[in-house]
C-alpha cells in the first residue's frame, strides 16, 4: 500500500473539487439525544463547512447508501398480450467522506455476500463501484468494541484513509482512483517525522478502547448454549421492533413486494430491508410462524452474527460499533448478551 501526506488546506480543496462534479456525503450534526449529545448522520454536503470530521458515531450506518431501506428493483408495463420490464443499475459517481474503519470493514463483509456469492447483487455492485470512499481514523467511544472484533483498522475497502497528525493527514492509498485524486492536490511523500506522528496517533487511539468483548469461543458457545436460559432473559426484554437491524452496518435481511396498479397497466417490484427480530419474519403461508417467540428471534440474530457468518466466511458479521445497543429501547447490547453466555458456560 502507498502512503502520502496532504495538508488540511489541500484536503479542503480536494473535497471542494470533488463536490463540483460528484455528490459528496459526510457526517453532519442533525439533532441531540436525551442526554444532550449530538446525533450525526451521513448526509449530502453542500459545502465543506457542513462537514464535521470530529463526529463520534453516526446513528445509522453508511450501509444505507448501498442497501437502501427501500428500492425499486423493476417496473413493468402490462399490455393485453405482452409486458415490458424496465431495470436500472447505474448511478452517478459519488463520494462518502469520513467513514470510520469499522464501517469500512462492515462494507467488506457485505461484499462477501453481495458481490462474491454465486448470484451477485447488481444494484449493490453498481453503488459500490461508483462510490469513492474516504475513511478517517477516530478515537473510540466508551461502548465501542470494534477492536475486539478486529474491525478497528481498515486495510482494504477504501480509496483513501486518513489519520490526523496535526496540520496534515497521513493518507493510506487504497486504489488507483484514490491515487489520482490525491496527486492533484500536492500530496507529499512521507517523512520520518510523519511516520513518528502517525505511530503516536495510532497508539493514542488504541489506548482509548475501554470496552472489550471476548469472542474467541463465541461460535462454539452458540452451539453449546443453544437452549440457554440467557436467550429467554434477554428475549423477554426484546420489543421485536427491529431497530437493531435498521442501524446495524452489516444486517442485510430483506423482503420483496410487488404492487400492481388497479388499471392493470403498471406494476412495481421493490425490496425493503427487514429484520429477523420482527414478529412475521419467519411466518409462512397458512399463518404458521417458525419463530413465534421473541427470545427465539433474538437468538437467531446473534447466531447469524457470531456463528453462521463465521462458518460461511470465517469472520463474525458484527464489527463492534454498538449502534444496536444505543438504538435498542430495551437496553440490549451485544457485550452484555455475550458476557452472560460466557458466564453461564463457566457455571
Amino acid at each position: 500500500m502507498l502512503y502520502k501526506t496532504i495538508s488540511k488546506d489541500n484536503f479542503r480543496k480536494m473535497l471542494e473539487g470533488l463536490m463540483e462534479n460528484n455528490e459528496v456525503m459526510g457526517p453532519r450534526w442533525r439533532d441531540r439525544d436525551a442526554q444532550g449529545n449530538k446525533i450525526y448522520r451521513f448526509l449530502k454536503l453542500n459545502n465543506f463547512d457542513e462537514l464535521e470530521l470530529d463526529y463520534t458515531r453516526t446513528y445509522s450506518s453508511p450501509k444505507n447508501f448501498f442497501l437502501p431501506f427501500k428500492e425499486n428493483l423493476a417496473t413493468y408495463k402490462l399490455g393485453d398480450s405482452d409486458w415490458e420490464q424496465d431495470i436500472h443499475y447505474t448511478i452517478h459517481p459519488r463520494v462518502i467522506v469520513g467513514m470510520r474503519a469499522c464501517d469500512i470493514n462492515a462494507l467488506r463483509k457485505l461484499d462477501e455476500v453481495m458481490l462474491k456469492s454465486v448470484y451477485p447483487n447488481p444494484y449493490y455492485s453498481a453503488r459500490r463501484e461508483n462510490t469513492i470512499i474516504i475513511g478517517l481514523d477516530h478515537e473510540p467511544l466508551e461502548d465501542c468494541f470494534c477492536r475486539s472484533m478486529g474491525a478497528d483498522v481498515a486495510l482494504r475497502g477504501f480509496d483513501l484513509f486518513l489519520t490526523d497528525i496535526g496540520d496534515k493527514y497521513f493518507v493510506a492509498i487504497g486504489s488507483d482512483t484514490g491515487y489520482r485524486i490525491l496527486n492533484q492536490y500536492d500530496a507529499q511523500d512521507v517523512t520520518e517525522d510523519d511516520q513518528l506522528e502517525f505511530k503516536r496517533a495510532k497508539q493514542e487511539i488504541e489506548s482509548k478502547f475501554k470496552t472489550q468483548v471476548d469472542v474467541t469461543i463465541v461460535p462454539e458457545l452458540m452451539d453449546l448454549e443453544f437452549e440457554s436460559e440467557v436467550w429467554e432473559k434477554w428475549g423477554d426484554k426484546c420489543l421485536s421492533c427491529g431497530s437493531c437491524a435498521m442501524v446495524c452496518p452489516t444486517c442485510y435481511c430483506y423482503g420483496t413486494e410487488e404492487e400492481v396498479d388497479l388499471t392493470f397497466t403498471h406494476a412495481t417490484k421493490s425490496r425493503c430491508l427487514y429484520s429477523c427480530n420482527l414478529l412475521d419474519f419467519a411466518m409462512v403461508a397458512g399463518g404458521h410462524n417458525f419463530r413465534p417467540d421473541s427470545h427465539i428471534r433474538l437468538k437467531y440474530r446473534y447466531y447469524h452474527q457470531f456463528r453462521g457468518f463465521v462458518e460461511a466466511f470465517n469472520q463474525s458479521l458484527c464489527v463492534g460499533c454498538n449502534r444496536c445497543g444505543v438504538a435498542c429501547l430495551a437496553g440490549i447490547n451485544p457485550k452484555d448478551v455475550i458476557d452472560d453466555l460466557i458466564t453461564t458456560e463457566k457455571l
